[in-house]
């Protein structure tokens, strides 16, 4: 497996994608029954090839990552070449921009000396999705872009 399974919850959201993939591996429900009380490792390998197709999916789709730390705010726009980081670093420990109160305090003072920006390019590996997937293990969301856009454009 390349990436991870999906989560039960996951797997509960995407049950007709599921089905249209058990339905084009000519798996009918009858059989995949069968295969999960027979052939578990079967079953087991059927949902990892599953999970795979979708994160696939998702990180060829995905455009922007965020990732929020108490002092650190990183935003990645994930080109075709490579992902263009602008970093928002607080240098003030008694702010957490992950609360609502120290996102606010970074909102009405980003001109603060206290307040750094820095940009930078970086290449992917040989495989980009993974480099995107590691990204969102780490705690990354992928995003529309937003606040990646307003930074870009405040600092650019």
């Amino acid at each position: 497996m390349k990436y991870r399974r999906l989560t039960k919850e996951q797997f509960e959201e995407l049950h007709q994608e599921f089905i249209n993939f058990l339905a084009t591996q000519s798996i009918t429900a009858d059989e995949w029954a069968n295969l999960k009380e027979n052939k578990p490792e079967v079953a087991e390998m059927e949902l990892d090839v599953f999970s795979d197709l979708i994160w696939e999916g998702v990180l060829n789709k995905a455009e922007y990552l965020e990732h929020f730390a108490p002092q650190h705010m990183y935003l990645f726009n994930l080109g075709e070449e490579k992902m263009h980081a602008i970093v928002v670093n607080v240098k003030n420990d008694a702010v957490d921009i992950t609360t609502k109160e120290g996102y606010n305090w970074l909102r009405e003072n980003l001109m603060d000396d206290s307040v750094e920006f820095l940009q930078a390019d970086k290449d992917y590996s040989e495989d980009k999705n993974l480099d995107k997937f590691m990204m969102i293990e780490q705690g990354a969301s992928i995003t529309k872009g937003e606040l990646y856009h307003y930074f870009d454009n405040l600092i650019n």
